[in-house]
């Protein structure tokens, strides 16, 4: 069993456990019916829908025990100290070396479960997420990404 930490917002914690409540109390008995039906249409060994549903099950399941466990593991990422220091929770504004002021981008610190950088949310372990950390607002940050070395200004951090 892995006892690695799920860090999380109490937002990213709330969207798990409304999601294993939709896979145990809707999806799972609504796929019960679904075997129960195709069982009743007799040779299994033939049967597309049995086999469909045996597949999905098997997937439903495996999704139910991962939500469990990163539940079970979950670390509520705490609002930032106000240390001025970017860290996990915290708000940040960057602006690219040599780009526009209204290219501004505007980012989250997450943990790698609820990343999601088209909507705002950067983890901690991704490149640009690592060369945050720790730094403050008016320092340049530079990392390494696929198209090359980006350097970016922090401008606010909240």
């Amino acid at each position: 069993m892995n006892d690695k930490p799920v860090y999380l917002t109490e937002e990213g914690l709330e969207a798990l456990k409304a999601e294993l409540d939709e896979l145990i109390n809707v999806k799972r008995p609504a796929l019960a019916r679904r075997l129960h039906a195709a069982i009743k249409q007799g040779d299994l060994s033939e049967n597309a829908d049995y086999i469909a549903a045996k597949e999905e099950q098997g997937f439903l399941e495996g999704r139910i025990q991962q939500l469990q466990a990163m539940i079970r593991n979950a670390q509520i990422i705490r609002k930032p100290r106000g240390n001025g220091r970017i860290d996990m929770g915290s708000r940040v504004r960057l602006l690219e070396e040599g780009m526009d002021e209204s290219e501004v981008e505007e980012y989250v610190i997450v943990g790698p479960t609820e990343a999601e950088p088209s909507k705002g949310k950067i983890s901690y372990e991704s490149p640009l997420g690592k060369a945050l950390l720790g730094h403050r607002e008016g320092e340049i940050v530079e990392y390494h990404a696929p198209i090359g070395v980006l350097r970016f200004r922090i401008l606010e951090v909240r």
